[in-house]
């Protein structure tokens, strides 16, 4: 006779169970959870909860209370006597299964961080299939992007985490999304056409059209030698004719089309609205972030590559698979500055100053996260307005000792005991004023900002030799090379005018450099060069060295230079 039912006594919707030993009592609880009586299973298992010494089953009769609960839909009460179990019980050799079903609750509340927390705390070979199933069932409930990737930030090494993810990405506009999906698809080796479309197979020719959207501002232009407001981008394309014509001699044909933005939205569309501009092969430009959309959205929907040879702001390409920056972006020049100066200092510890911009938010921010993973120390960072730009001094050059010609020896922070300063701005008011600061140091700081201070006369060249100051500098080129002299030669030839409008940059050569590039690109790898680019080094005719690494639209390689004997050299670093 079953004993569960030998001695249930049915009173009034009650029952009564007769004395009997610890074993009959779980017996007859497990007898009537198997028939599906929760109700009554988990009023029996309640009975054998407390611990006795005489009661083997303590752990046991809770994690089946647990289950009666859950079958009942009473999942609080469930979720609370499975939290009570690991709390009482942190050895139990059956944890795993109480986090499995205290996982499942959890995400059948969508409590995702609790579930995949305790999924995560599983250790057992054999459930590894059931946590897939149910990981990959609750993930795909995932529908707000906000959602997804604050799990993957805590999740970042779970691919089912990312998948979530990347499926809600596919479709995102917002600037970066398409980025961070091409990272993940690198980071996770997966199939690039599960997630987004595939560039077409490439195809090779005998002239390739390449349309230059510019603001030409022809209106406004007058034949004078004075230096016009648009005068960069007027060298710009100058030096890219030069190129072209180059690039001919080589046997590689390029048409190039000039088209005049206006710095216009409208005059954009309208120019986007032209038969032709669908059949280019390649587009450059244009140049200001406002102007951007439109054409990227164009390059997209048509499947044409898009360059910037002048900005460093990724967010101009980062939704567009077909769009490249030729210079290295924020992002990479800020991780680029960290490991330099990593290597390039004995005494580790780094101030980081920065302006009120978005520009230097990203770029110190990316030099931040990289410093982490290096041994360089963060010591202080630190943000100014310009009107706040006075505090600079007061933080690095307030003095404490004199000398006997009242000049300061000593300052409140410690001479020599800071080796070097990253300065993500381009403001003038705050990096001269760093400049100062560490001049009146007289210590063995070392600070490091941008190419971009030398196109600028607040500062003499020579102090920048004196103090050792070191630029990131994309777009340096040895001066006295045989390209450089060459390309200044032929230059001057043609337009009677040295080709540089500024103390540093270049834009005719910068122009001529990037049309030489795009052109070799297209001759070796076809209108989609992309497929033939990725991971692979390349040498400009200047020496410039382009590296697009994984999905990464940008190259990844930033020189670093300094004045030695009054020319500027790139820095080796061990």
């Amino acid at each position: 006779m079953r004993v569960g039912f030998a001695l249930l006594l049915l009173v009034a919707g009650t029952y009564v169970v007769p004395a009997q030993s610890y074993q009959q009592k779980y017996s007859y609880a497990k007898t009537l959870f198997k028939e599906g009586q929760y109700n009554l299973a988990q009023e029996a298992f309640k009975e054998l909860i407390p611990y006795h010494a005489d009661n083997p089953f303590s752990r046991y009769a809770s994690f089946y209370y647990a289950l009666s609960a859950y079958h009942q839909g009473y999942r609080a009460v469930a979720r609370d006597m499975f939290l009570q179990i690991k709390s009482l019980y942190p050895q139990w050799n059956q944890l795993d299964e109480v986090n499995l079903w205290l996982a499942q609750i959890y995400l059948e509340d969508k409590n995702y961080f609790q579930g995949l927390q305790a999924l995560s705390e599983i250790k057992s070979n054999k459930l590894q299939k059931d946590v897939e199933a149910l990981k990959r069932q609750a993930l795909s409930g995932v529908q707000d992007l906000y959602l997804a990737k604050s799990l993957f930030e805590k999740y970042p090494d779970d691919e089912l985490v990312a998948r979530s993810l990347a499926r809600l990405l596919r479709d995102s506009k917002a600037p970066g999304d398409q980025e961070l999906l091409m990272r993940m698809i690198d980071r996770f080796n997966w199939k690039k056409n599960e997630f987004t479309e595939e560039t077409p197979p490439s195809v090779k020719k005998k002239v390739y059209s390449v349309a230059v959207l510019f603001p030409f501002l022809t209106s406004t232009l007058e034949p004078t030698p004075l230096r016009k407001r648009n005068q960069f981008a007027l060298d710009l394309y100058e030096g890219m004719k030069l190129a072209v014509d180059t690039l001919a001699k080589m046997g590689v044909q390029i048409s190039l089309r000039a088209y005049d933005t206006e710095r216009n939205p409208a005059v954009i569309q309208e120019l986007l609205n032209k038969d032709e501009l669908k059949a280019v092969d390649l587009i450059v430009g244009p140049l200001f972030p406002e102007e951007n959309k439109p054409v990227q959205d164009f390059s997209r929907r048509y499947k044409i590559n898009q360059f910037n040879p002048v900005t460093l702001n990724y967010d101009v390409v980062s939704d567009n698979p077909y769009g490249f920056l030729f210079q290295p972006s924020l992002e990479v020049i800020g991780q680029a500055s960290a490991e330099f100066l990593e290597k390039y200092k004995r005494n580790k510890k780094c101030m980081v100053f920065m302006g009120d911009t978005r520009r230097d938010s990203v770029l110190a921010a990316n030099f931040l996260k990289k410093a982490k993973e290096t041994r360089l120390r963060i010591v202080q960072v630190e943000r100014f307005t310009r009107a706040e730009s006075n505090r600079i001094m007061s933080i690095l050059a307030t003095p404490t000792e004199f000398d006997e010609f009242k000049y300061p020896k000593q300052f409140t922070l410690p001479k020599d005991s800071l080796g070097c300063i990253f300065v993500a701005s381009d403001d003038p008011l705050i990096y001269t004023k760093v400049i100062s600061s560490v001049e009146t140091r007289k210590d063995s700081v070392t600070i490091l900002g941008s190419e971009a201070w030398l196109d600028q006369t607040s500062v003499d060249f020579e102090k920048y030799q004196q103090l050792g100051i070191v630029v990131f500098a994309p777009n340096y080129a040895a001066p006295f090379s045989p390209a450089v002299q060459e390309f200044q030669r032929r230059f001057v030839k043609i337009h009677g005018r040295p080709p540089a409008a500024t103390q540093y940059t270049d834009y005719a050569r910068l122009g001529f450099e990037f049309m030489m590039f795009a052109g070799q690109m297209l001759r070796q790898n076809g209108i989609y060069f992309q497929n033939g680019l990725t991971n692979k080094s390349e040498k400009t005719v200047f020496g410039r060295e382009v590296l697009y690494q994984g999905a990464h639209r940008s190259s990844t390689v930033v020189p670093f230079v300094r004045f030695r004997n009054g020319e500027l050299i790139k820095i080796e670093t061990r």
